[in-house]
């Protein structure tokens, strides 16, 4: 089975009209997007846009054979005028299947937002879903028994929760190829659009490109540990929670505890709470090396700072006369134990820390400890990791990779 993505923007297509954004202003020549629109072995048009005859011939193809024209959403604003030649733009009741004359075969998955996903299976037997912009299927309980589809075409930038539900049902395996479409202004596009769909495990392509469903090809390369280094408010726990977000069961480690009393504290805790998927599990714990050694889904370990912080506490490395006498030599010990668990983990992990080793010296002996030994902690620990990124101002910088 063949496509030809027409276009992979979302339906405002990309620059948005008159939008004075960032990402809309270098979204011209290559990088510019037309909305989602895609041709099937030249027979099936899945959502039918402005420009569409000229797209396909721009992508060396013809519209004149095709046969069915199926759209996923509503479509607002003035109605798009049907090229001349193309059968009539229509629906197919969810979980109703329609045989199209080409030989394919288009089931239409019920969306949990307004809109109509569909399961097209070729005359090859080749298998792909897509779905509309901002949507999600309602249920996937129609999946068990069956084999991931070959490919995937869905907003995976937009609705990342949606993705990792897919892999939770075994609907995206790992040789899914997952596309990104109805790509919006929310990320700029170039390297950060590339990186952003990497770490989804999924690609983005320009408009014109012609795939083969289940065609071999290697899939993104998900790097096992990942270390996210960043300042006060840079954005690096978001960094860090969007590297995992498109994936089930994830684990978040906090390990910052509790302060009896701080109601500031307890609004930095809540707000980040709120800010993860509901179908994360979070421990509270600063015992992270056996969370390493254990078998199980991803780690989100937010974060290395506050660990170092309890472990010196433990050690009573804040004292001088103790971290001469026995301090220094308990912190070393924990600090190995961690690096080592690093290195020896089985399962992803994305650790944070802070990088303080740019601001103003501490004016204290403690401080200056807390802060030398952080910074061989973070580089220890980058050490041992596939991919290092540093966020500054929410713009992330790739050290490692």
């Amino acid at each position: 089975m063949e496509l030809t993505l027409l276009g992979t923007g979302t339906p405002e297509g990309l620059p948005r009209p008159g939008c004075p954004c960032a990402a809309c202003a270098v979204s011209v020549g290559s990088r510019s997007r037309a909305a989602t629109a895609v041709l099937v072995d030249g027979a099936l048009l899945l959502d039918l846009t402005p420009g569409a005859v000229l797209a396909g011939a721009r992508a060396g193809h013809s519209l004149a054979g095709v046969r069915q024209v199926l759209l996923t959403h509503p479509h607002d604003g003035p109605a798009v005028e049907l090229p001349p030649g193309l059968p009539a733009a229509g629906r197919v009741p969810d979980g109703r299947e329609l045989a199209v004359i080409s030989g394919h075969r288009v089931r239409a998955v019920p969306m949990d937002a307004p809109g109509t996903g569909y399961e097209v299976t070729g005359p090859d037997g080749a298998r792909l879903l897509y779905l509309p912009p901002g949507g999600a299927p309602a249920g996937l309980a129609e999946q068990a028994g069956r084999r991931p589809y070959d490919m995937v075409l869905m907003d995976v930038l937009g609705r990342p929760e949606a993705l990792a539900r897919l892999r939770a049902s075994g609907a995206v395996g790992p040789a899914t190829d997952v596309i990104a479409v109805h790509l919006d202004h929310d990320t700029p596009p170039g390297r950060e659009l590339e990186r952003r769909c990497a770490a989804a495990g999924a690609r983005a392509v320009p408009d014109g490109t012609t795939v083969i469903v289940g065609e071999y090809r290697a899939v993104p390369d998900l790097p096992r540990r990942t270390l996210v280094l960043g300042g006060a408010r840079s954005g690096k726990s978001v960094e860090a929670e969007r590297r995992l977000e498109s994936f089930p069961d994830v684990v978040y480690v906090a390990t910052s505890g509790t302060r009896d009393g701080d109601a500031e504290w307890a609004q930095r805790v809540g707000l980040h709470r709120e800010r993860r998927p509901g179908n994360w599990r979070t421990v509270e714990t600063c015992e992270l090396a056996a969370l390493l050694a254990a078998d199980g889904p991803p780690l989100l370990i937010d974060c290395l700072a506050l660990w170092l912080t309890d472990a010196m506490d433990r050690a009573g490395a804040w004292d001088d006369a103790v971290w001469a006498e026995s301090g220094r030599q308990q912190l070393a010990g924990r600090t190995a134990e961690l690096v080592a668990a690093v290195r020896a983990t089985r399962r992803p992990v994305v650790l944070v820390s802070n990088e303080v080793g740019s601001g103003v010296v501490p004016a204290t002996a403690a401080g200056r400890r807390f802060r030398d030994e952080l910074g061989r902690l973070n580089a220890a620990v980058a050490g041992e990791c596939e991919h290092v990124l540093l966020v500054v101002a929410g713009l992330v910088t790739v050290l490692k990779e």
